[in-house]
């Protein structure tokens, strides 16, 4: 029988491995190697379009679950990767990745559409601005403007989905205002092109949004920003142009003069910045912007908008700030709304554009109840500074034609009352617009509150309100304006008639927005005043490669620099205004001799837990020297008592057993 033979490498004189047998050896590696790096390279999971289409289609209960499941794992992935516990900060954090997928994911229809939403809201809320988000942001604008104008506008109904797509594309083009600011827009005429179309087509359906001031609005401004942008960044001037062939753009740049911010805006964002700064200019910083009201009736209102965004954010931290903006909209909605501009303005419409910045500030104002620093903030942006009993008393008025009250508050209650009892059939847009608005922000802010019970008071007083607005209000669309709220945070409780204590399921879902306005904020504060932090760039571009220096100096000859224009320069009274002094003497002292309290403060904070630490260890040792004595007395007594040295429970020695049962058997 022969032996089945190992056959050995054949080996050459040289002693080295044959070609032959090498090359199998070099092949087989190869083989593993790239099996392994497939392995690695392939996720065991990835978004495709096949997986969107068999998730929607697919009947099979199975396979449905199975695709859920997959789905559910990619929502945990992208949660992680924006890093909305950590405000969008972390190594783990990479939000371009993050907000393609989730865009993805929201075309998977049911809760993941849902969850995926909201999440992508969160996140273009508290995300910081960075360079290498631009690109995103596009793709981002262009998914939510298609699925509004080649999805939603062809629904007959209102749905959820819209209210949801309208606010992320208000966020994402507010992003792009802010990059469009810093000039950092040049060079995205491709992409501002390929948005052109979708802009076209959501200008047209402003009808089938009329009667729905929370999406109008966000539509408004989406159209105003790309107009705004486009008619400096394209050629083409306007967004409603034909559009055109886009080849002949790709090397042409615009040679228009920067944009102007006017001095309303400049102001706000000093405001805001001397809140930040503790500074003792905020007072005059305050008296120069009331100066420069009247630049909120301007009929560009995007400056008016980000002011009001600006200055509402400074408002939750300052109450003088807060004044200074319920100042500003009771003057704008008495200039706007007086009888004789009315007369004046029966043939143009100049202001057919105020309903905007009216509901934009409500939604301000709303956010300063739920959101300011201290609870006094909050009870003035909703009563207003008169705490008198009728504000509290009277909600509404119940006879429109007896009482007609003035506008001397532009609080929640005294915007509820004054909107009350102007509305009517043929009521001015704005008046309408206002009330729609009060009710709807006044269902999210129940809502809001339903879990804290700090705001019981505040929450009640709403419950109130929405109770006396259902009772005597008459408007279907003003009716219905509480149940498309309900229906936008999916809460199947009736906010009129009960207030149950079950949860909904989206608990954690962002009902307003509370970083976007912080964020912008803080942007347009280092880019007006460099000086103040020159070591922080708030955006960043890339670096330019040695190839494209050679053309950059051509481009610079040929063309001018686009510059952000400051109108607040031509005043030389604003000018002379120091923003942040050196501290005087004074101030200096002051803050030297709080270091030094403080610093004793600690000290004798540190001697006082020492002496407690001894106290407590003493008494624990005379209480242990207590308990030892008082065993010991007790076990005296007991010897006296029985003449035994035992224990109690303790059995004597054995000895003692023994002798005892000697004793007992001689007696016997």
């Amino acid at each position: 029988m022969n032996m089945p033979v190992k056959k050995s490498p054949v080996i050459n004189a040289f002693g080295v491995i044959a070609p032959s047998y090498y090359e199998k050896i070099l092949r087989f590696n190869l083989q593993n190697l790239k099996k392994r790096r497939s392995s690695k390279s392939k996720p065991p999971f990835s978004i495709t379009t096949e997986f969107i289409l068999r998730f929607n289609q697919t009947k099979n209960p199975k396979e449905k679950e199975e695709l859920l499941d997959l789905a559910r794992k990619a929502i945990l992935k992208c949660r992680r990767k924006l890093g909305l516990r950590t405000l969008g900060t972390g190594k783990h954090v990479h939000l371009p990745t993050a907000w393609t997928e989730i865009i993805y994911l929201a075309q998977c229809k049911g809760e993941i559409q849902d969850e995926a939403l909201n999440m992508l809201y969160a996140s273009l809320d508290h995300a910081a601005f960075d360079y290498d988000h631009l690109p995103v942001l596009f793709f981002l604008g262009e998914s939510v403007l298609y699925r509004l104008c080649c999805d939603a506008f062809l629904k007959p109904y209102l749905y959820s989905l819209e209210i949801k797509l309208a606010k992320i594309g208000y966020l994402i083009f507010l992003r792009l205002f802010i990059y469009f600011l810093h000039g950092h827009l040049e060079g995205s005429q491709q992409h501002l092109l390929r948005l052109q179309p979708y802009l076209y087509a959501l200008y047209f359906s402003e009808e089938s949004y009329y009667k729905y001031p929370n999406i109008f609005s966000n539509v408004q401004f989406i159209l105003k920003t790309m107009e705004i942008i486009c008619e400096r960044e394209l050629p083409s001037g306007s967004i409603f142009s034909p559009v055109e062939n886009e080849e002949q753009y790709e090397d042409t740049d615009s040679d228009t003069e920067g944009y102007e911010v006017n001095n309303l805006l400049w102001h706000c964002v000093a405001a805001w910045t001397c809140v930040q700064k503790n500074s003792p200019q905020l007072k005059k910083v305050l008296e120069h912007l009331t100066l420069h009201k009247t630049q909120l009736q301007e009929k560009c209102w995007m400056d008016s908008a980000l002011a009001l965004l600006v200055l509402g954010e400074a408002a939750k931290l300052n109450m003088a700030c807060l004044k200074a903006l319920m100042d500003l909209m009771r003057d704008f909605l008495l200039s706007i709304l007086s009888d004789q501009n009315q007369k004046e303005n029966c043939t143009i419409d100049d202001f057919s554009w105020a309903w905007v910045v009216v509901y934009m500030y409500i939604t301000i104002l709303t956010e300063i109840c739920l959101y300011a620093a201290i609870s006094n903030l909050r009870k003035t942006a909703f009563i207003g500074f008169c705490d008198c009993k009728s504000s509290k008393e009277d909600i509404l008025p119940l006879d429109k034609s007896k009482q007609q009250p003035e506008l001397t508050e532009t609080s929640i209650l005294g915007l509820l009352n004054y909107f009350f009892s102007k509305i009517s059939d043929n009521c001015d847009q704005v008046i309408w617009t206002g009330y729609y608005g009060l009710v709807y922000n006044l269902v999210k802010m129940s809502w809001e509150l339903r879990s804290d019970e700090e705001q019981d008071g505040l929450r009640n007083l709403i419950w109130q309100t929405l109770q006396k607005i259902k009772d005597y209000e008459k408007d279907e669309w003003i009716s219905n304006a509480a149940f498309i709220a309900q229906a936008e945070l999916n809460d199947p409780m009736d906010p009129f008639t009960s207030y149950s204590s079950k949860v909904p399921s989206n608990a954690g879902d962002e009902v307003f927005s509370k970083y976007i306005g912080w964020r912008i904020a803080s942007v347009l504060s280092k880019l007006f005043f460099p000086s103040t932090d020159a070591g922080v760039l708030p955006l960043k571009k890339p670096l330019i490669k040695r190839d494209q220096m050679k053309y950059l100096y051509k481009k610079q000859d040929s063309t001018k620099k686009k510059v952000l224009h400051f109108t607040v320069r031509e005043h030389p009274s604003v000018i002379d205004l120091p923003m942040f002094p050196y501290p005087d003497f004074f101030t200096r002292k002051d803050e030297e001799l709080a270091r030094i309290i403080d610093h004793h403060w600690q000290e004798e904070l540190k001697t006082w837990q020492k002496e407690d630490a001894i106290c407590e260890a003493k008494e624990r040792e005379d209480k242990e020297l207590e308990g030892k004595n008082h065993f010991r007395e007790i076990m005296r007594r007991r010897e006296e008592k029985l003449q035994k040295q035992t224990k109690p429970y303790e059995l004597p020695p054995r000895t003692e057993v023994i002798s005892s049962e000697k004793k007992m058997t001689s007696q016997n």
